[in-house]
């Protein structure tokens, strides 16, 4: 066990049942393996873990995940599992469960069971950014947008083309400020800021930084194929550098 271990965390993946853009998206083939497998591999892989934990309330979910190595000591409840919870309730129930049981870490990762980009080294980063900050609740993983937020396009209700920030026109792309987002892969936390429900997008979280080409939202047929093509782009780009 690893000297991160051993301070006192826990992964949590949590993956529902009810996925409706993308049926049991979950568990669906990616690059030869269920999707939420290589959330578990590289949590199982980084040492950062004395558990790798899946939310379930589906019971194939929790069959292939435990196949993949991950534990599933409980199931989530219903009132978990809809459409319109948040991330921050199933992370405190998951908490909440470990310390029926007599456990208490220090620090939660919630890893989505959708980020197959995910590297033990990436979760590594966010553990320690999250040891080492002063005044953190939470570390998690960001990329930078592609083009300048203050340049936006906007429908009109006429079907016309609009700025958000005309006043941007002008303006060089490098002397605009440059603007992140999450990259919807990783969030560490304290146990006691997810207990308490503290907003993750805060001046209490540091980012985690990701190159944008291992980043990708998996909501839609359309973003699952992207994903699929930055994927087998990024192994082969992989393979050539172990050459």
């Amino acid at each position: 066990m690893s000297d991160n271990a051993r301070s006192g965390s826990v992964a949590v993946i949590p993956a529902r049942g009810g996925s409706k853009r993308i049926p049991r998206k979950n568990i669906k083939s990616f690059a030869g393996k269920p999707m939420i497998a290589w959330s578990i591999e590289a949590a199982l892989a980084s040492g950062c873990f004395d558990r790798v934990i899946v939310s379930t309330d589906d019971e194939e979910i929790a069959t292939v995940a435990s196949e993949w190595g991950a534990e599933v000591p409980f199931r989530r409840p219903d009132e978990l599992s809809d459409d319109h919870t948040g991330t921050i309730p199933v992370i405190a129930h998951a908490i909440e469960w470990l310390r029926e049981q007599g456990e208490a870490p220090t620090a939660i990762c919630c890893l989505y069971a959708t980020a197959p980009f995910v590297q033990q080294e990436d979760l590594s980063r966010g553990y320690e950014s999250l040891q080492k900050g002063e005044e953190v609740d939470y570390a998690f993983s960001v990329t930078s947008y592609a083009f300048p937020i203050q340049r936006a396009l906007r429908l009109t209700p006429q079907g016309r083309v609009a700025m958000f920030q005309p006043e941007n026109f002008h303006t060089r792309s490098q002397d605009l400020e440059e603007a992140w987002h999450d990259a919807g892969q990783f969030y560490w936390g304290l146990s006691d800021a997810w207990l308490k429900g503290r907003p993750i997008f805060s001046e209490r979280a540091v980012p985690v930084f990701l190159p944008r080409h291992r980043v990708q939202d998996i909501d839609t047929p359309e973003d699952w194929h992207r994903a699929e093509w930055l994927f087998k782009a990024w192994q082969a780009e992989q393979g050539k550098k172990a050459l």
